[in-house]
């Protein structure tokens, strides 16, 4: 197998609306939020779709997963793709997160898309360093 192409920029988160999910009752709580971003760098992807899914294990800390449509260029190739993220959010105020490449989701000269990357950031910063290992085809 290949070594994977890397390549590196920022997310810029444009917008977020959360809503609540079940019951307000102590404990864990549900919430969905939908999200606009925008990936410069390696991958340029403006006003990107984004929906999460968020546990709070407290008002502070917690987890979420998601699934964003990414329609742009990957290091100068056109093409649509999905990726499905993981992360948590810590009391510090610190997010980590990874993201892997949807099989099957790329489209134009992204087709056989696959890869995963990451990132980290402080909650609150309105852009943030990203990590991305790809290969096409």
């Amino acid at each position: 197998m290949p070594t994977p192409t890397r390549t590196t920029g920022r997310i810029s988160y444009a917008n977020w609306e959360e809503h609540p999910v079940g019951s307000d009752a102590a404990g864990p709580r549900l919430a969905r939020a939908s999200v606009v971003n925008t990936f410069s760098g390696g991958i340029e992807a403006a006003r990107t779709s984004c929906e999460y899914t968020i546990v709070y294990t407290s008002d502070k800390t917690g987890t979420f997963a998601g699934l964003q449509l990414l329609t742009g260029r990957l290091d100068g190739r056109e093409g649509t793709f999905v990726v499905e993220e993981r992360g948590g959010f810590e009391a510090d105020g610190t997010v980590h997160g990874t993201f892997e490449v949807v099989p099957g989701s790329a489209t134009g000269e992204l087709a056989g898309l696959s890869g995963s990357g990451g990132y980290r950031c402080r909650a609150g910063e309105p852009s943030f360093p990203y990590d991305f290992g790809y290969q096409v085809g």
